[in-house]
């Protein structure tokens, strides 16, 4: 079973946007792993973490979707931040602007993740 770390939080400064983490991490080495997919059962993105033995989970709950949406609108990739560590989620905003317009009346993802998305990101959707 792979270990799933929640963001709880996460903070803007301009176009500067850091994620924090609920629980630090135990695996030493986490990179980033630049691909990010859906937990709809959750109401989640969940970005991959890269580890030497494979992968870690890192969710995004519906609480933090509002910086997730503010995130597209940055200049940088926004950041994960735990303790004193602190990693650029690559290719984050190009995943998650791919995720919500496929998303965008797919009821294949279920009618309630799709109907929040269509919610939480309807100012980037009405750009199309």
């Amino acid at each position: 079973m792979r270990k799933t770390y929640i963001v709880d939080s996460g903070v803007q400064n301009g176009s500067d946007i850091r994620f924090l983490l609920q629980e630090v991490p135990q695996e030493l080495e986490v990179q980033a792993g630049g691909q990010l997919i859906t937990d709809s059962d959750n109401q989640a993105f969940v970005y991959l973490m890269d580890v030497v033995d494979g992968y870690i989970y890192v969710q995004f709950p519906k609480t933090v979707w509002p910086l997730l949406a503010s995130s597209l609108e940055a200049e940088n990739e926004p950041v994960l931040t735990w303790g004193q560590i602190e990693i650029s989620l690559d290719n984050f905003r190009e995943e998650l602007t791919m995720l919500i317009f496929n998303i965008e009346g797919n009821h294949n993802y279920g009618e309630e993740f799709s109907n929040a998305v269509e919610e939480a990101f309807k100012e980037q959707l009405s750009l199309s």
